[in-house]
């Protein structure tokens, strides 16, 4: 035993020691964080272009009017969504509903702005002429303060409406899809007035949005579902995710480790002074401590962020993930998960001495890795689903389905069954992997279907 607890310090320090090791840790959390942040960070920043609006000729009349209508439109619509948003969030955060639509009016601010017409441009007649004064309130020939982002020439054809839109940047397509966004409810408009149909009818029936509530026997009040009721479903979602990313990772460090320390003949030198059984157990242990130590940080980070942003949403995670014992349920299919996997991934390691030779068996193995995150997804909706509950029973499956599945309260029979058909598959898994890997790491034989299935048979033989 104190040999196995060695190897086990050996490796968790091996990574704990190195700066990377605690930069990767910390740089997850923060990606995450300026991944949702960035895309708001940018639109908040886009600058309003400031356009102006011609009409080319009589035939044109009612166009700018019917352009900035729309831009009116569209600033009352977001106001509109702003509030709904508010509350929504209120509801489900404890965030101030005038705090909430404050961030997200900002966010949605409009994108551009109509200012009057240049005295020059507007007395410059059609032709070459005029589109030279354009590209100069276009280009920095014009002073910051007075140029312009677009200039929009509407008219009319025998087609509808039409417009030629000049942008400072060629790849700025921001007003080119408004004004025809815009040209098309004039169009639409003008039609419906030609068949006598008016056209605040269809707008008012177009924007009606009715008020919908969902109702559930199974909601915390037994009446109306709110974001607390969906809160179960989506940590369990989540449990699923984070245990995909521990094996991946976990499993990946202990592949790499193994592997890197067969083509340098350390691992001939290990087994001088401790067994294949207390090697490939020290190994698993000392990456199961590591990939423990992500969690940890991961979950304190979000923990620490949830209660001092929302620290209504932190005690209600905090209640469901202590109802029931839930939290017990997921660590156990933690551990079956990452053990099922980490002595498989140990195991190839051992017959490998470059990353090439692993790709023969990490193929087949990443595929398997790939169902249950697919299934698990489905399973938020429907957790009961047949193919949910029968993939369930497979045990490489098992600990993704289950943790998705858990908060939804499934048959006591199907969560012993489960977990006990995972375990022995662990143990099992822990049994193949230790031949596998005292056979692996006593020879030089390569990768293959062939030899791994004989190192297993035969016990290193």
């Amino acid at each position: 035993m104190n040999r196995i607890l060695l190897i086990a310090r050996r490796e968790f320090m091996a990574y704990a020691r190195t700066v990377g090791f605690w930069l990767s840790l910390l740089a997850f959390p923060l990606f995450a964080v300026l991944g949702g942040a960035i895309p708001i960070l940018m639109d908040s920043a886009d600058e309003v272009r400031a356009v102006v609006l011609i009409e080319e000729g009589p035939q044109a009349a009612g166009l700018a009017q019917a352009v900035s209508g729309r831009l009116a439109q569209e600033a009352e619509r977001t106001a509109e969504r702003a509030r709904e948003a508010a509350e929504k969030a209120a509801e489900a955060t404890g965030v101030p509903p005038a705090t909430a639509q404050g961030a997200i009016t900002q966010a949605a601010r409009q994108r551009m702005r109509i200012v009057e017409t240049p005295a020059d441009l507007a007395s410059t007649a059609p032709g070459e002429a005029r589109d030279a004064v354009v590209r100069r309130y276009l280009t920095d020939e014009t002073p910051e303060a007075q140029r312009l982002d677009a200039v929009v020439f509407l008219d009319r054809t025998a087609e509808g409406p039409a417009a030629r839109v000049w942008a400072a940047r060629a790849t700025d397509d921001t007003v080119e899809d408004f004004v025809r966004a815009a040209l098309q409810d004039a169009n639409r408009d003008a039609v419906l007035a030609e068949a006598g149909i008016d056209a605040a009818i269809v707008k008012a029936t177009d924007d009606f949005r009715p008020e919908v509530s969902l109702f559930s026997p199974r909601s915390a009040g037994g009446g109306e579902v709110s974001f607390k009721d969906r809160l179960p479903g989506i940590i369990g979602l989540a449990f699923a995710f984070i245990l995909w990313s521990l094996i991946i990772t976990g499993a990946s460090i202990l592949l790499n480790s193994v592997m890197e320390e067969k083509s340098n003949k350390i691992l001939e030198v290990l087994l001088s002074s401790a067994s294949a059984t207390e090697i490939l157990t020290g190994k698993v242990l000392g990456v199961a401590m590591l990939t423990l130590s992500v969690l940890v940080v991961w979950g304190g980070i979000g923990a620490i962020g949830l209660a001092t942003t929302v620290p209504e949403t932190a005690l209600d995670i905090w209640s469901v993930l202590t109802a029931d014992g839930l939290i017990f349920y997921f660590m156990a299919y933690i551990v079956g998960g990452y053990l099922m996997y980490a002595v498989l991934f140990a195991a190839i390691g051992a017959f490998c001495e470059t990353p090439r030779d692993a790709q023969t068996l990490m193929g087949p193995i990443m595929m398997v890795l790939v169902i249950p995150i697919l299934l698990v997804q489905f399973a938020l909706v429907n957790p009961d689903a047949p193919v949910v509950r029968i993939a369930s029973w497979v045990p490489f499956f098992t600990p993704f389905l289950m943790a998705a599945r858990a908060p939804s309260g499934p048959p006591l029979v199907e969560v012993v069954g489960t977990m006990a058909g995972m375990f022995a598959v662990a143990l099992l898994m822990v049994w193949l992997a230790g031949r596998a890997f005292r056979a692996g790491a006593l020879s030089d034989v390569k990768l293959s279907w062939k030899s791994f299935g004989q190192a297993i048979a035969g016990g290193g033989r």
